[in-house]
């Protein structure tokens, strides 16, 4: 028989305060991230306000807004600036939340940006390129006049990927769009001579084909190559290809020529993937034998505590109950808020400064004395958890006279060397390319002979993986590689 009661029950469980909430959110985020933050919290916070500068370069103080004889004498009978609004029952004892924050009550503290920036000229602004469906639906837009043709194109046009290739059927095409089968090709062949050529196209043979009609390249080798053999010139199986074409090994290469020249992605040409352009934030600088470490704060706005506001809520302790709950809750958010924002800066700095402290010989000497290392190591140096020292290598940036690196490249596995010491897998990886770069083009290295180089120099890995890191490398096998140089040799 089923009946509702009532149980009181008595559990452990871990709830996250709305001020820790927003210390963790802070941690991951860049300079650009946290200013819109900043912004956000001073729309929706009056206690919080912008530190302006006067003419002579001091901070500007911050007074009552309505100024006049009769904000003057108010401030004659209030308390000082930096003292604590007592609570509407008179209790002059300050409660533990406004003692803990005390030092952020003094009217001199700025939570950093040692210096205001200017923001950049309009005219460094750059406008946003047409993307690859943009420019196709305008070229549609003068080609197709019939307005079934122009319900197909925009179907196929809709459906192209960031390649430029079709990835519907011609009879899902038709299907959407409510036409014959035969209009949808006539449609997308016109589409496919559209710029970029070869767009819309079912696969890569027929992108190729499409630009080598544009072209006007006829040659019935260089066509069968790419109809009948693109699997084996994806291997590079240069000697089978003549074999089965027919044709001298030494002729190879002007097809394969020709066939490079195509664009495989023609789509990507209006891809709106643009360099990314990093603001580091830190600075890693050498001063004599002492390695320093300090924090950009370019762009970030200096924030204070409005002193109009804290007027206001002085004198609202003794009138208005609701006035006062209102303005001391906009102070607490203010104050946590600030916190936060210093905590996340020394969480950063602290990281920072024990990444520096591990990887000195690297920033020295290169990229052979960089040492492998963990987030576990990192957190248990500086007395916090995984997961935070997660979160602040996550999408930050430092400069340094070695170059721009992320956090991020700093953490990775370690292998062992041949005297039981930690060698970092970045140097190996950076060994391995080294060998194929300098290795006999006519005898490249094959798997095997880089284990035993390497081990040569103190560094035992197993064959897998050397083929594993030569693969995150992007280097072909000795095979292709040999392939490669044996046409070459035969075209020079």
């Amino acid at each position: 028989m089923l009946k509702q009661r009532m149980d009181q029950r008595q559990i452990q469980k871990l709830i996250l305060a709305p001020a820790l909430q927003q210390a963790i959110k802070l941690l991951p985020l860049t300079n650009l991230e946290v200013v819109e933050v900043i912004n956000e919290e001073l729309a929706e916070n009056p206690m919080l306000e912008l530190e302006e500068e006067t003419d002579d370069g001091a901070p500007a103080a911050s007074g009552d807004e309505g100024g006049g004889e009769t904000g003057a004498a108010e401030e004659e009978h209030v308390p000082p600036a930096d003292d604590v609004p007592a609570a509407p029952d008179g209790d002059a004892e300050r409660d533990e939340f406004e003692a803990y924050f005390e030092q952020f009550f003094d009217e001199g503290f700025r939570s950093y940006a040692p210096e205001r920036k200017e923001a950049p000229s309009l005219e460094n602004t750059l406008s946003r390129s047409p993307s690859l469906w943009d420019h196709l639906t305008w070229q549609a837009n003068l080609t197709f006049f019939d307005p079934l043709d122009k319900t197909v194109a925009e179907v196929i046009i809709g459906n192209i990927n960031e390649d430029g290739l079709l990835i519907q059927t011609e009879e899902e095409v038709a299907q959407a769009a409510g036409a014959d089968l035969e209009r949808v090709r006539r449609v997308r062949d016109q589409i496919k001579m559209f710029d970029p050529v070869g767009t819309a196209s079912l696969d890569l043979k027929e992108t190729l084909l499409a630009q080598m009609d544009n072209l006007g390249l006829r040659n019935e080798t260089t066509r069968a190559i790419v109809s009948s053999h693109l699997a084996l010139l994806e291997k590079s199986d240069y000697a089978l290809l003549a074999k089965v074409l027919g044709i001298p090994f030494s002729e190879i290469r002007v097809h394969i020529e020709v066939i490079k020249s195509l664009d495989p992605a023609p789509g990507r040409k209006y891809s709106q993937d643009r360099t990314t352009y990093v603001v580091p934030d830190i600075i890693v600088s050498k001063e004599g034998e002492e390695w320093k470490v300090s924090l950009s704060n370019e762009g970030l706005p200096r924030l204070r505590l409005n002193a109009y506001y804290r007027r206001l809520l002085r004198q609202a302790s003794r009138a208005d109950l609701d006035a006062y709950r209102f303005l001391k809750d906009k102070l607490k958010k203010a104050l946590w808020f600030l916190r936060s924002l210093d905590q996340r800066d020394r969480t950063i700095s602290r990281v920072a400064r024990t990444i520096v402290d591990k990887q000195k010989d690297f920033f020295e000497k290169g990229l052979d004395y960089i040492k492998p290392m963990t987030l576990m190591e990192v957190a248990q140096e500086i007395g916090v958890h995984e997961s935070t020292v997660g979160r602040v290598v996550a999408n930050k940036h430092l400069v340094s006279p070695e170059g721009v690196f992320s956090l991020k490249y700093f953490f990775h596995k370690s292998l062992s060397g041949d005297m039981g010491e930690e060698i970092s897998s970045l140097m190996v990886k950076d060994r391995i390319r080294k060998l194929i770069e300098n290795e006999d083009r006519g005898h490249p290295l094959s798997d095997q002979e880089i284990e035993e180089l390497l081990a040569r120099q103190g560094l035992k890995i197993a064959r897998r993986t050397v083929a594993k890191y030569r693969q995150l490398l992007r280097l072909a096998p000795s095979h292709i590689r040999r392939r490669k140089s044996m046409v070459e040799r035969n075209n020079t």
